[in-house]
């Protein structure tokens, strides 16, 4: 059997990318996956971009049994973490399943450290004064805007002055 090469972002799933390919025709410029669905034996198109949009490529630590969704395939029901990697997705470097507890804190630690370098990456971002400054341009522009939107509507709204209108002091 075929073992799976990705699975869909969404819906999960296991597809294995066959090839790619330059279309012809009406397609002469695109680049096509040939892909198969493993779960129903059914070959597919799609375009490249549509292919990386909607399908991400399985890890080596990715989970066998869940793909990386840390949901427990076997009784479908989404809320359940599934039991071979314990919800995390993620499995030891080697493939095989954590049997100890040392086991799931190295696996944990393997997916909290590059979203940490991230988000510290992200903070360092945000911390920069060019960005904090256009970040209250923007804040100004939005006030300035919504002010303008109020005072708009309530000068065209009924009044209680002669013909409904509304008495602006000129």
């Amino acid at each position: 059997m075929t073992q799976p090469t990705h699975t869909h972002r969404i819906s999960g799933g296991k597809y294995y990318e066959a090839a790619q390919h330059q279309g012809t025709g009406e397609l002469e410029n695109e680049w096509l996956v040939l892909y198969r669905d493993l779960d129903k034996g059914i070959d597919s198109i799609a375009k490249l971009h549509e292919w990386e949009a909607g399908w991400r490529r399985l890890e080596k630590d990715d989970c066998p049994l869940c793909l990386g969704s840390g949901i427990d395939p076997i009784k479908g029901v989404k809320y359940k973490p599934c039991g071979h990697c314990y919800g995390l997705g993620k499995v030891k470097g080697d493939g095989e399943q954590a049997t100890e507890q040392w086991d799931v804190a190295d696996i944990a630690l393997t997916i909290i450290t590059p979203l940490r370098e991230k988000l510290e990456s992200l903070q360092r971002i945000a911390d920069n004064p060019a960005v904090q400054a256009l970040l209250e341009q923007e804040r100004q522009q939005a006030i300035i805007e919504s002010t303008a939107r109020n005072e708009q509507a309530w000068r065209e709204s009924t009044g209680y002055g002669p013909g409904g209108q509304r008495h602006t002091g000129d």
